[in-house]
């Protein structure tokens, strides 16, 4: 499981002229689900999600505050291509990447444990659509979490 996490000032998911989800401050997650994922993963790397502390402190430290520390919202993008393989030639291979009958459970299993873990705002994309993702990325600040322990 791949979470690339991007502090923004504000985010959208349009899909069809619709806007599906947005936030002001906070982090946009752009999530990957690989074949093997679990719910325990889920529920782990959205709890780090929400501790990690990637905002700026009052003391002058650059990433000392976590999304719960800050309020902040978040946008959970379900993308697949995060578990792309791009070791060989010249087009990506997605063998890595869960089905989406399984992906998409789990990508609220995700949604739930950032809502659980204490974050006020969390929107979501739309699950096997094309989105138009905006984004005004903050700093800019963008981080790759994993969780592949079981």
């Amino acid at each position: 499981m791949i979470a690339l996490l991007q502090r923004v000032l504000a985010a959208s998911v349009v899909v069809g002229g619709e806007t599906v989800g947005a936030i002001g401050p906070g982090l946009l997650i752009l999530l990957g689900i690989e074949k093997g994922d679990h719910e325990g993963r889920a529920r782990r790397l959205a709890s780090r999600v929400a501790r990690y502390r990637c905002f700026p402190g009052e003391k002058g430290r650059p990433m000392d505050r976590s999304l719960l520390d800050t309020g902040g919202g978040a946008l959970v993008v379900s993308q697949f291509t995060l578990c792309a393989d791009t070791s060989k030639g010249l087009r990506p291979g997605f063998d890595r990447a869960a089905p989406p009958d399984e992906a998409e459970p789990l990508v609220e299993v995700f949604r739930r444990g950032l809502a659980e873990a204490g974050v006020g705002e969390v929107r979501t994309g739309r699950f096997r659509s094309h989105m138009l993702v905006n984004l005004t990325n903050e700093g800019p600040v963008t981080l790759r979490l994993t969780d592949r322990r079981d």
